[in-house]
């Protein structure tokens, strides 16, 4: 698997995929998914072979600018909206600011859209998120991006001139730097050692299991002031000795109410009469 300029690696189509791709006779061939399908020329013309009514190929651009890339997907989103073909907005955004994985999981879900055909891959794999938090956590502690780099790498200035808003952009650089604050907690945990993390009391603590009611576990002690006896179902109190916690059950006599003289109504009625 080769390797981007900012070393994330790209991601290959499954070879079905290609066959597929092969067999329409494109205008050209596809070399870099990434960058061949960012401006949606290939996905029109994908398009104009099964519905060669509704797709015009004279009234999209083959270029490489961002105006050129925000027309041909205009287009193509007012198409997949006629036909009702299910092609999520996340992986557009994703296949025209080059985002990782992005393009390939477009062309594997057109694949699919189209010949009625399930990829293995789309099955198998985890929902890519478009970043590239998967490679950095198969990298070595040492080498992995800081907050700033992620952000570099994670957000692009295309993505600054297509959605000039602040609060916007401010929020996708606040979801980079969560993401990455959550890798360093992991680092943490998968090597403490090296940060110089020390366990907590409660960590050092030993834990004890509760003994299984068998013979050769010993016997639970009672608690002081009580006896074997005790726990026998006949006697005045029960404990019960399944596991560490005692529980004491205590039998009270209540007094039968109806045998009793009516003290309060007398009381009440000599308030009254005061």
């Amino acid at each position: 698997m080769s390797k981007s300029s900012n070393g994330v690696p790209r991601q290959c189509l499954p070879r079905e995929v290609l066959k597929w791709i092969q067999s329409l006779d494109l205008s050209y061939s596809v070399r870099n998914a990434r960058r061949d399908f960012a401006n949606g020329f290939l996905v029109a013309e994908i398009f104009s072979w099964y519905y060669p009514q509704d797709i015009q190929m004279h009234s999209y651009d083959n270029g490489i600018s961002l105006p050129t890339k925000l027309g041909n997907w205009s287009q193509l989103e007012r198409f997949f909206s006629k036909k009702k073909l299910d092609i999520p907005k996340e992986m557009i955004d994703g296949t025209i600011h080059c985002k990782p994985g992005a393009a390939e999981l477009l062309v594997q879900t057109i694949y699919s859209s189209l010949t009625n055909r399930v990829v293995r891959t789309l099955e198998s794999e985890p929902p890519v998120d478009f970043t590239d938090g998967n490679y950095q956590m198969k990298l070595p502690l040492h080498a992995r991006s800081t907050a700033s780099h992620s952000i570099k790498n994670n957000l692009k200035i295309t993505e600054f001139m297509t959605e000039p808003n602040i609060i916007t952009n401010k929020e996708k650089a606040h979801t980079i730097i969560e993401n990455h604050l959550k890798r360093r907690t992991l680092e943490r945990v998968e090597d403490p050692a090296r940060f110089n993390i020390k366990p907590t009391l409660g960590e050092m603590a030993e834990r004890y299991c509760p003994p299984n009611n068998s013979d050769n576990n010993p016997p639970i002690p009672f608690p002081s002031g009580y006896s074997e006896r005790d726990s026998k179902p006949g006697s005045r109190h029960t404990i019960d000795t399944r596991g560490s916690v005692h529980f004491k059950e205590v039998q009270v006599r209540q007094v039968d109410k109806s045998s009793q003289p009516s003290v309060y109504p007398g009381s009440y009625q000599t308030a009254q009469a005061v």
